[in-house]
């Protein structure tokens, strides 16, 4: 039987010569003043609302990662936990945590001014032989405390997502006297205007993506596969502090459409390569970009393409500053695009994008049709659909917030009426996908200053990377 894809035992050696063209500069963790700042402001909010306590909860989804980060943001404790914070600030603030089976123990991730951190254990008959169910042990020993803390007949503002709901009913039965409130956007809002010192670490994830794509570039040329390729770009984010490796998108193909993960695609010429960072995440924070690679030449179609969506973010950028609606900078991004007759305007709401369900709000039916792939039919399977299904941009929009993983993220939209503030940081993305036809997704990391917004991604051009062929 063939092999699905060409290995080498030259593997390793792709990297040999490659050097970032800057340095990187790491950045330690926050300093324990940034969340005693964050405590008062959550605890003075807390006080506003009228609530004598608030309960904290991320869970475990598998493999290390949590579902949001709110216990991180709070206390930089990046396992699953419980965390109770009294209103009055001489009460105790305590962590139930260690539920889960995930064996990851500080010193990375030692939660900051919390008192008393208690460990529930991992329960259940095949697991331990021990009859009990984590869930319930956590939210018995989250309901002692705050019943100790003479918290139990209070109200209490609740901070999590939909993993959240079972401690929630669980806390409403074992606390009947007690009044619950969802709270989320106490945190929420806190995202939206970053501190010098968070600045400095979405700089050094950008830096990491950076690193990443220049050692992408490298390895990229006829005959590498695209688990090559990705594996450059996660060696080199990986070996200076990226956090995990999981988090963003590779797609090759002859139009620039696909955007997935590596498959055992073989470097052609006339391939073009999309790499989509959609997350390097580095002390806790994320950083996204997204760049274009030809192998070789493309049809006009495709150039066409690749320059309207380099003017799109081009034109984002020139426009945005403090002051200015975000609506304005999408609409100025999606000037191109009009102007080229791809699109009639820059709503979002009547947008055509690849993901859209059919007009009157049903399902679109995925277009059943054989798609060639060499690579893929090597390994004995076929690709039998379309995708995707809709031409237009990934979104009905330019990009969105970056923040801290599982974090709710506002859009640069049409339909976004804020405007943009000092110590905002977002990506701008200008996308567009025709399937069988041409493709391109290009973007970069901003934050905004005080009289405009500076790029984060800069150490690697926006424009599309060109591979010389014969």
């Amino acid at each position: 039987m063939k092999s699905a894809y060409r290995f080498s035992n030259k593997t390793e050696k792709l990297l040999e010569g490659f050097e970032p063209t800057f340095e990187f500069v790491p950045v330690d963790p926050l300093p324990q003043s940034e969340f005693v700042e964050r405590l008062r402001r959550i605890r003075r909010a807390a006080t506003v609302g009228e609530y004598d306590a608030l309960v904290v909860h991320a869970d475990d989804v598998g493999w290390y990662h949590t579902s949001n980060s709110y216990l991180r943001y709070i206390c930089d404790w990046s396992r699953e936990g419980l965390l109770i914070i009294p209103t009055d600030a001489d009460q105790a603030i305590q962590l139930v945590s260690f539920f889960s089976d995930s064996v990851v123990l500080p010193p990375g991730g030692e939660p900051l001014l919390v008192e008393k951190i208690w460990q529930v254990g991992c329960w259940g008959r095949e697991y331990a032989d021990r009859p009990g169910v984590p869930l319930q042990k956590a939210a018995q020993a989250a309901s002692k405390i705050l019943r100790d803390s003479k918290l139990d007949k209070g109200r209490i503002g609740l901070i999590g997502d939909h993993t959240s709901e079972p401690y929630w009913k669980l806390l409403c039965e074992l606390l009947p006297n007690a009044g619950f409130s969802l709270e989320n956007g106490m945190i929420d809002r806190m995202q939206r205007i970053r501190s010098p010192k968070e600045i400095e670490i979405f700089r050094a994830a950008s830096q990491l993506i950076d690193i990443g794509i220049q050692a992408a570039y490298h390895v990229i040329r006829p005959g590498v596969t695209d688990y090559e390729i990705y594996a450059a770009f996660t060696f080199a984010q990986l070996s200076r502090g990226g956090e995990t490796g999981d988090g963003y998108q590779i797609g090759i193909n002859r139009f620039g459409t696909h955007c997935g993960r590596p498959y055992g695609h073989v470097v052609a010429p006339g391939d073009l390569i999309n790499l989509y960072i959609s997350n390097v995440t580095y002390r806790g924070y994320f950083a996204q970009s997204s760049r274009m690679i030809a192998v070789g030449e493309l049809t006009a179609k495709q150039e066409d393409v690749l320059d309207m969506c380099t003017e799109g973010v081009k034109r984002a950028a020139a426009m945005a500053r403090p002051g200015i609606l975000f609506r304005e900078v999408n609409e100025a991004s999606f000037a191109p695009f009009i102007e080229r007759g791809y699109l009639r305007d820059a709503e979002a709401r009547t947008m055509p994008f690849n993901w859209e369900s059919m007009p009157d709000g049903g399902p679109r039916e995925v277009v059943q049709q054989y798609v060639p792939d060499v690579d893929w039919e090597r390994q004995g399977r076929q690709l039998r659909h379309v995708y995707p299904v809709q031409r237009g941009p990934h979104n009905p929009n330019l990009g969105h917030e970056v923040s801290m993983p599982g974090m709710p993220l506002y859009n640069v939209s049409s339909n976004n009426y804020d405007r943009l503030e000092e110590g905002m940081v977002f990506v701008l993305h200008s996308q567009w996908l025709e399937p069988g036809v041409a493709g391109a997704n290009l973007g970069d990391c901003f934050v905004v200053t005080s009289n405009g917004i500076q790029s984060l991604t800069d150490n690697t051009p926006l424009e599309p990377y060109r591979v010389r062929v014969g």
